[in-house]
């Protein structure tokens, strides 16, 4: 079972104060702590037990800046037998479509029986590049993953859906699903691990590899494209009403006929 995990390398920001950079197009990145994706974390995990229990490998990739080797030593450490990074300035700026391009480019010409993904990414939250990379690949695929089995050439998975349910689907192999957090525990990262993983080569292909050109990739390649972030200002602030019921009601009453609401 050969099996390919798309990681990505994203700022921690649930503690951080974050604020807008000075082209007004994204983040200040000094001083956040960079880690492998929340969602992709669990991907990784599930196919380094599946490797586990039926054998195969495990092939790390993402795109991303140098820095995202920290990742994917992370991935190696973890259980990944290879990793892959693609990387090139003419990648800044890539919206879900274009990432979806650049890893097809080079998962097109890999053996693969089976893709996972994290649901989303932390940073941007587009929740697309899994869908896009599949149909560009011409595999079926799910999302919302929250349990796996593999059988005899296919898969059934139970996907998330709203209200506590779930859908139950057999999806024939290869495939592509990208999963919830919670379908595994991951596993601690072990001293052995790391040094194990930094003995291994990462490989780093550019846009020249990919055979795409500049207008494939960075906003010329993009459908969507971030024209300014901000944070929204405070306008309103809710007020609370107290007293007795008698009290709170007519005081509603009151505020709904100032405003010509009734």
């Amino acid at each position: 079972m050969n099996i390919i995990v798309c990681v990505k390398h994203v700022p921690e920001t649930a503690e951080a104060e974050l604020k807008i950079d000075a082209s007004g197009k994204g983040i200040e990145k000094t001083g956040l702590v960079y880690d492998i994706n929340e969602w992709d974390d669990y991907a990784l995990e599930e196919a380094v037990r599946i490797k586990e229990k039926v054998g195969g490998t495990v092939t790390a990739i993402t795109v991303g800046p140098s820095d995202a080797d920290s990742t994917l030593r992370k991935c190696l450490a973890r259980g990944a037998d290879s990793a892959i990074r693609l990387t090139d300035p003419k990648f800044e700026g890539s919206d879900a479509y274009a990432i979806a391009k650049i890893l097809h480019s080079v998962i097109k010409n890999m053996q693969y029986d089976l893709i996972l993904t994290g649901l989303q990414a932390g940073d941007d939250g587009y929740a697309a590049v899994s869908q896009i990379l599949a149909e560009m690949l011409g595999i079926p695929h799910a999302t919302m993953v929250k349990k796996l089995e593999l059988d005899n050439g296919s898969a059934k998975v139970n996907r998330e859906l709203e209200g506590g349910l779930e859908e139950v689907l057999e999806i024939k192999l290869p495939a592509l699903f990208a999963v919830s957090t919670g379908i595994n525990e991951p596993r601690y990262v072990s001293i052995m691990g790391i040094r194990k993983a930094m003995q291994k080569e990462i490989k780093v292909l550019g846009l020249a590899d990919t055979g795409l050109t500049e207008a494939d990739v960075g906003e010329q390649g993009s459908w969507l494209k971030i024209e300014k972030l901000y944070v929204p200002p405070v306008e309103k602030q809710a007020e609370l009403i107290k007293g007795s019921p008698e009290e709170v009601a007519e005081k509603i009453a009151e505020i709904l006929k100032a405003r010509g609401l009734i």
